[in-house]
């Protein structure tokens, strides 16, 4: 059996989680000060990929970062780089896909965040950067765990997006999803089936660990 599909998603996986976890946490925490208006705007703007099929959103990734696009047509000409068709590839989609998750509870857990720390925080003196890294985030930690790990196992089983944009190239391209939908493909069931459970219990020990960053917040209060 040839790990390599779950080396490819692990790797896309983490390296999408990395880059949205930073980039998730600082738009939440600044649209969860803005104006109701633009608050409003943005919200529907970073949370519609949510919503949308995976498909199109890699339809739409496709239209910008193809080689005949504007901006993979740009790298191409430029750097002689393809920005599809390559494993990494796939990060472009996972992290516009998990991105949502990641900001959504993110910015409910700072909006849950007790205030009143912070102006006392202020009273004392202390810097903004220290009240967001020492008291809001040790507060908000629970949450943003839990956020983060979901955003993980999302990527991990990305495959609408993830399809279109980088395709299936066994030893290069393939992930879980796109291996099982190849070898369902060709009537491999026995392998495909494999390749699900291996899903399967990733995907149960992710929701294992959601479930218990939930129950200590319960019983921490967040703290």
């Amino acid at each position: 059996m040839d790990w390599f599909p779950l080396y490819n998603s692990i790797r896309i996986a983490f390296v999408s989680t990395v880059l949205i976890f930073f980039v998730g946490i600082f738009s939440a925490y600044y649209i969860a000060k803005a104006p109701r208006l633009v608050k409003g705007v943005l919200d529907v703007f970073l949370t519609l990929p949510l919503v949308l099929p995976p498909t199109v959103v890699g339809y739409l990734l496709l239209r910008l970062l193809g080689p005949k696009r504007i901006i993979g047509a740009w790298f191409l000409d430029n750097f002689d780089l393809k920005l599809t068709m390559t494993w990494w590839s796939a990060i472009f989609a996972t992290v516009v896909v998990i991105f949502p998750l990641m900001y959504r509870t993110a910015r409910g857990a700072f909006e849950a965040f007790d205030e009143t720390l912070a102006y006392s925080a202020q009273s004392l003196g202390l810097s903004n950067t220290y009240i967001f890294w020492r008291i809001r985030m040790p507060y908000c930690r629970q949450g943003i765990l839990a956020g983060t790990v979901l955003a993980f196992a999302r990527a991990l089983g990305e495959y609408g997006a993830t399809s279109m944009i980088c395709g299936y190239t066994p030893g290069r391209t393939a992930t879980i999803s796109t291996t099982v939908y190849q070898l369902w493909r060709t009537n491999d069931d026995g392998l495909a089936f494999r390749w699900v459970m291996v899903n399967l219990a990733i995907s149960a020990l992710v929701l294992l660990a959601v479930n218990m960053l939930e129950k200590k917040r319960g019983k921490t209060g967040g703290i």
